[in-house]
């Protein structure tokens, strides 16, 4: 069984980057899900798929991965450049502009 090292995307309904510092060791799958006949319902018999642990570092992760004889995937994040405009929000109000502003 494989697990994953990754630190977590920001959620698509916030512009923050809460929930994005630390990182997070995650076990795939060891085996298939079935489909319960009766209620048409989805399991397993796969506990460890269930477990996630938090880390404050990339390096803490990997070296509990490696204490504990885990396989794991280290997967680095792809951090966006920062959009930092020389006069602000301010910008958007100032009465030198070159040309009028409209929307």
């Amino acid at each position: 069984m494989i697990a994953r090292i990754y630190q977590p995307a920001r959620t698509a309904m916030s512009s923050g980057g809460a929930k994005t510092k630390f990182w997070v060791l995650e076990y795939g799958p060891s085996e298939a899900r079935d489909i319960d006949p009766l209620m048409g319902w989805t399991g397993s018999g796969d506990t460890q798929s269930q477990v996630r642990l938090k880390f404050d570092s990339k390096d803490e992760a990997v070296s509990y991965a490696r204490e504990n004889g885990i396989e794991a995937q280290v997967s680095e994040p792809h951090k966006r450049k920062p959009n930092i405009r020389a006069g602000g929000y301010g910008e958007n109000f100032a009465t030198n502009r070159r040309v009028p502003w409209t929307h």
